[in-house]
Order: C-alpha cells, then sequence, then structure tokens
C-alpha cells in the first residue's frame, strides 16, 4: 500500500454537509460565504527524510512553509495565514534563531501571517497548515483537464533530485542545484495568473510522471509527453548524458513547480505571462482521450517518489 491508496481507503470520507471540502487536490476548498473559499493545505518534513541531517535550520524552514506555499500556488490561492506545530530535540537558542528569521523572511515575502501552533520535544520535524483564499469556483483543481489541452511545466525539472542524488553519493553539489533542493521557489504568482487560463494544474513535489499522472487520474483522461521536451538545467542535460538516468528529471521529485494544462486557444496568454513573471513555461505534451501516460523517448520506467 502506497501513500495514495492509503488514503483512499482509509481517509477519503464523504462530507455531504461540508459545501466544497474534499480530499484529492493539493488543498481542500471550504467555502465561508457565496464568494470565498479558504484553500487549506498541511505538509510535514522529517529530519533524515526530507532534508538531511546537516541540514541549517535557515534551510529547513524555508523549504517547510515553501512547500505548503507551492500547495497554494497549484491551486491558485492567494496566501493567508499559517499555523506552525515543531518538535525539538532540545532547545538550541542558535538554532531557533536562525529557524524563525528564514521562517519569517519569507513569509513576508508572500505576505501569510504566522497565526499560532504547537511545540514538543522529540525528533526534529515541523508540520505547517497553510490557508489562501479564493474566489468562490475559481480554484485550479486535478480534475479539470480536457482532451486536446497542452501540458505545461513551469521552469526546469530535476535540479533538486541531482543535488539529492550526488549527496547520497557523498558528492558535493553545485551552490545553484543546493539551492533548488533547500529552497525552492513556490510558483505562487503563476498559480494565481493561471485563474481562468488553466484548466488543471498541481504542483510537483513527488516527480512529475506521478504527480501528471494524478491529474489525468482525476481528470479522467490521459496524455502525451515528450521526454525531450522537459526543460532542464545544464547540469541535469549533462548528468543525464552520462548516465542516461531520465528519472532524476522524470520521477525525481522536489521540484516545487507547476504542471497544469490549458486549450491550445491559451498559448499567447501563457507566453505574456511568462514574460510577465520572468519564468520560463514549457510545452511538453498534450492531454488525450486514451487513458495513462506516454512518455516518448523513455526507455525502461522510474519510479517516483513513495513514502511507503
Amino acid at each position: 500500500m502506497n501513500e495514495f491508496s492509503l488514503i483512499e481507503k482509509y481517509f477519503t470520507w464523504k462530507n455531504s454537509d461540508l459545501d466544497g471540502l474534499g480530499v484529492g487536490d493539493d488543498c481542500a476548498l471550504v467555502s465561508v460565504s457565496s464568494q470565498q473559499q479558504l484553500a487549506i493545505t498541511v505538509d510535514t518534513l522529517i529530519e533524515g527524510v526530507h532534508f538531511p541531517i546537516d541540514t541549517t535550520p535557515q534551510d529547513i524552514a524555508y523549504k517547510a512553509l515553501a512547500v505548503n506555499l507551492s500547495d497554494l500556488a497549484a491551486m491558485g490561492a492567494t496566501p493567508w495565514y499559517f499555523s506552525l506545530a515543531l518538535t525539538l530535540p532540545s532547545i538550541d537558542e542558535q538554532w531557533l534563531k536562525g529557524f524563525s528569521q528564514s521562517l519569517k523572511a519569507l513569509a513576508q515575502q508572500h505576505n501569510i501571517y504566522l497565526i499560532g501552533g504547537d511545540t514538543t520535544k522529540g525528533a526534529l520535524s515541523i508540520t505547517i497548515n497553510a490557508t489562501g483564499m479564493l474566489r468562490k469556483n475559481q480554484a485550479l483543481l486535478r480534475s479539470g483537464a480536457k482532451v486536446g489541452d497542452n501540458v505545461f511545466v513551469s521552469n526546469t525539472l530535476g535540479d533538486a533530485a541531482l543535488a539529492w542524488w550526488q549527496i547520497q553519493k557523498q558528492q558535493i553539489p553545485s551552490t545553484s542545484l543546493l539551492a533548488q533542493f533547500n529552497c525552492p521557489q513556490p510558483q505562487v504568482k503563476l498559480g494565481q495568473a493561471l485563474l481562468g487560463i488553466a484548466n488543471s494544474c498541481i504542483d510537483i513535489s513527488d516527480g512529475l510522471e506521478q504527480d501528471l499522472s494524478h491529474i489525468l487520474t482525476h481528470s479522467k483522461v490521459g496524455a502525451s509527453i515528450d521526454i525531450n521536451a522537459l526543460p532542464l538545467s545544464a547540469e541535469v542535460t549533462a548528468h543525464i548524458a552520462n548516465t542516461q538516468d531520465w528519472c532524476v528529471a522524470l520521477a525525481g521529485g522536489d521540484d516545487y513547480e507547476l504542471c497544469f494544462t490549458a486549450p491550445k486557444t491559451q498559448m499567447d496568454a501563457i507566453q505574456l505571462i511568462a514574460e510577465k513573471l520572468h519564468i520560463v513555461i514549457t510545452k511538453i505534451g498534450i492531454i488525450t482521450e486514451e487513458r495513462g501516460l506516454e512518455i516518448k523517448g523513455l526507455e525502461g520506467g522510474c519510479q517516483s517518489y513513495q513514502h511507503f
């Protein structure tokens, strides 16, 4: 049983009395008025699982909040507030100073406010519950992809996964790769800009292959993507040339970029968004009627990240 079948079997309950609440997207949506919805997400980071033991408190704090902001971005939500549950093995004031300063800086950057939480003693872990705001029925969902939509991703894929691969090989990643691994840039403005343009969206946390497949499952469609169309940095390109390991880009995870689908008629609008936000948006494939994900140019398969 993997993470998603566990959730489906034990925790996907029907909440017919609550308008808008549901399990299965990057955030749950809760209607709070006739015009507004809350987008709510939660993520936990565990030392030795989601970040190496020697990671700085600044990088831990940044990533803990960034991954939640990325979930809000995938729905097109405007960040509003968050709570923090922090489990510490001991009180280290120097560590706490670095952690809190980094957390505050990223929160201020995205105008999201810390409103409370909990602290306990134990193995180091950080849980953040973040909430954003949306106009009702405007959220980007995984279930909206349409046959004929183009499939897009933002920026580059595989940089964080390559950094982790090198760390496991006892190599020293470059500064740019480490930055992508420790301090991913949540695409909040992109998510907001895609409202009314994209038909579906998801953030890439567990790997493109797995996360795009969630869109296909929820939308009851298929997709065909071209492995050679994936946007890659020079370092990931060199790694693939040397090892033929496409899995860092296709299934490595920790990208925290957005994968979305949109009608062909929106190509010009998407190009304008990319120019305005100074980011790269790449078309990598198309949504098809036949179920499943076809990856043209890939020999063999890749295993995206699994918690269990």
